[in-house]
């Protein structure tokens, strides 16, 4: 008897461990795509190249506000040749968060590579909103 109530004690917990706590997401039938430039390096403010310079040797997101602008930092760390670039796949505001998809992409083999290390990065400027950023 005390073997059986064992088994049973194991199931309900993993089986509340299941199917107790989930994560929704929650998207918008026909999400809104926001206006946003993507940033060159030479327009950077100065907090957002010290936090690229502290983070960039491995994988990072970020946001960074200033009160007139939401600036979002998708870094992809250390590679070890260049030749790399940056996609985004989706940016648009759902019900309860702004959402960022990107990609990195691979040196292309046509392409003469540096065998030298570099560190792919984004910077993406919009304007400022209070929902929280979801990075994939």
């Amino acid at each position: 008897m005390k073997k059986w109530t064992m088994g049973f004690l194991l199931v309900s917990t993993i089986t509340c461990l299941f199917t107790g706590c989930s994560l929704t997401k929650v998207k918008a039938d026909d999400a809104v795509k926001p206006e946003y430039t993507v940033m060159k390096e030479e327009d950077f403010p100065e907090e957002i190249k010290d936090l690229l310079e502290e983070n960039k040797e491995k994988e990072f997101q970020m946001t960074y506000q200033d009160g007139e602008y939401l600036y979002l930092l998708k870094g992809y760390g250390k590679q070890e040749t260049g030749g790399y670039s940056i996609q985004i796949v989706d940016l648009s505001l759902w019900d309860n968060a702004i959402h960022l998809e990107t990609t990195l992409i691979g040196p292309d083999r046509e392409q003469e590579i540096k065998e030298e290390p570099s560190y792919p990065y984004i910077v993406i400027k919009m304007e400022y909103r209070e929902e929280p950023v979801i990075f994939e």
